[in-house]
C-alpha cells in the first residue's frame, strides 16, 4: 500500500529554501560548508532527515531561528535522506552551484520563495518524495509589457546588463 500526502513547507516570507535529496550523514557538514564558502556571512538553517541508523533529523547553520525552522519543516516531511536549506539575505541562484557539486546530493526539487508543498508516498518502510508544488499555475502567456518588466527587473537586480 502507498499513501499520497501533501506536506507544506513553513517558512518566513522574507526568506528562500532549497529542498533536495542526498546520500550520507556527511551531507549536513558539507553542505554547510559549500553554504558559508558560497556567501560569507550567509544566515541559514540547515536540516537533513537521516533515513538509517538512528533516524534523526540533523541541524546545521548560522541562525538559530532558521535552524530551527528548518528542523521543524524537515521532521514533518520525514523522508529520509532529504535536505532542506532556509536562509535569509541570499537567494538560491547564489549557492545552487555550490550545492550541486556536494558529492552527497543526488538531486534538487526546488529552490524558490514561494509557497511550496511537497507530494509525498509513504509506504510501511518510510516516505519519500515523488515531488513539489512550488507556487501557483499560471494565468496567461506574457506580453510585449510583461517581457519588458522581466527584463527590465534582471537588469535593476544586476543579473543582465
Amino acid at each position: 500500500m502507498v499513501e499520497i500526502k501533501v506536506v507544506s513547507i513553513d517558512f518566513p516570507k522574507d526568506c528562500n529554501i532549497i529542498l533536495g535529496s542526498s546520500h550520507f550523514i556527511k551531507t549536513v557538514e558539507d553542505i554547510y560548508e559549500a553554504m558559508v564558502n558560497s556567501v560569507p556571512g550567509v544566515k541559514f538553517g540547515l536540516a537533513f532527515c537521516e533515513a538509517s541508523g538512528e533516524r534523526l533529523v540533523r541541524v546545521e547553520g548560522t541562525d538559530e531561528e532558521l535552524k530551527r525552522i528548518a528542523a521543524e519543516n524537515m521532521l514533518k516531511l520525514g523522508c529520509g535522506h532529504s535536505f532542506l536549506i532556509v536562509m535569509r539575505g541570499a537567494y538560491p541562484i547564489n549557492v545552487l552551484n555550490a550545492i550541486k557539486s556536494v558529492p552527497e546530493v543526488c538531486s534538487i526539487h526546488a529552490a524558490t520563495a514561494n509557497p511550496l508543498q511537497v507530494i509525498v508516498a509513504e509506504t510501511e518502510q518510510g516516505r519519500g518524495i515523488l515531488g513539489v508544488i512550488d507556487g501557483w499555475k499560471p494565468q496567461g502567456i506574457e506580453d510585449e509589457e510583461g517581457v519588458k518588466w522581466r527584463k527590465d527587473l534582471l537588469r535593476k537586480l544586476g543579473y543582465k546588463r
